[in-house]
């Protein structure tokens, strides 16, 4: 399986690269990044030792795509896309706190309340919901973005205020330009048949002071989604909903015995296995896009970005 895990390119005028956990981003002159969406695969904060064939296309294309559908409402760092995998935009400061808005009582949220939580990052949550219900209005509950190898911890809006992390200012902007997104990307969800569960939003500051999108937007690796159709039967039929996003691993991985907890292995993934994931991104891709996924050539993936990327750098 031809995929993209690693980059170690030396694009002109490069100051630095950062590894992510699924990112690669390469500083040019001190000006431009270049994200470079690999096809690695992270669940529980943890990279999965094989990739997944054109998870990277599918997210940068997503992404990239809410970018500009988005663009009227909140400002973002986005340049160009010179290559399925490769996103240019302005160099930003990242703020260290990822935004996250949920619509649902899923994922991580219902975790916590299955263990009797009735509140999370200080936002409370009423009795009586069942997992996958729906909230009464969506909720923020953010996280700490952490370094290399550490987990995302929550954090509520009073600590992240009481701790210097952002300005009351800066977060009260963020938080509007969440709930802001989250109502756009409901919307275009509900046109295509789906509903979107929780996500998370990344923000940075250019170099003027303009705070902006960055990173990814409502992707399967930062968002959740259940169809529409069915929703409610399911609900009240106590099955489990039908949802396109990365949960889907994270419940094999569970029932594989592995939550990234210390001391656990990750459980080996056969090839079939990555197939079914690739084909599970495939179909997000095109629910939520609305267009067929058209697959790049991954005969030599890695010539394939550096090419594109120097052509571009080389016009500017």
């Amino acid at each position: 399986m031809n995929t993209i895990t690693t980059t170690n390119f030396n694009f002109p005028n490069q100051k630095s690269v950062y590894h992510g956990k699924v990112r690669e981003v390469y500083n040019i002159n001190n000006e431009l990044l270049v994200m470079v969406a690999t096809d690695r695969l992270s669940a529980f904060d943890v990279v999965m030792p094989k990739g997944i064939p054109y998870k990277g296309q599918i997210l940068n294309q997503i992404a990239t795509k809410f970018m500009e559908l988005t663009q009227d409402i909140v400002p973002n760092w986005l340049i160009a896309t010179p290559d399925p995998n490769v996103a240019i935009g302005h160099l930003c400061e990242p703020f260290k706190v990822e935004m996250v808005i949920r619509g649902y009582l899923s994922g991580h949220a219902a975790r916590e309340y299955a263990i009797g939580k009735r509140s999370l990052c200080g936002v409370s949550m009423p009795e009586g919901l069942k997992e996958n219900d729906k909230l009464p209005n969506p909720i923020i509950t953010p996280t700490t973005k952490a370094d290399n190898g550490e987990h995302d911890e929550d954090i509520s809006r009073e600590d992240i205020l009481a701790k210097g992390i952002l300005s009351e200012e800066d977060y009260l902007t963020l938080e509007k330009y969440t709930r802001a997104l989250f109502q756009r990307g409901t919307e275009i969800a509900a046109s295509r048949g789906l509903i979107l569960v929780d996500t998370k939003y990344e923000f940075g500051k250019t170099k003027d002071g303009k705070i902006v999108l960055i990173d990814e937007i409502h992707t399967p690796d930062s968002s959740r989604y259940f169809y529409a159709d069915g929703y409610q039967e399911r609900q009240n039929n106590g099955e489990e909903q039908k949802q396109l996003s990365k949960e889907f691993v994270r419940r094999w991985l569970i029932e594989n015995g592995f939550q990234g907890k210390q001391g656990q292995s990750i459980p080996n993934m056969t090839d079939e296995y990555i197939q079914t994931v690739s084909d599970r991104y495939i179909e997000l891709f095109e629910n939520i896009i609305g267009e067929k996924f058209i697959k790049a050539d991954i005969s030599d993936i890695n010539n394939r970005i550096e090419k594109n990327v120097f052509n571009y750098l080389s016009k500017k």
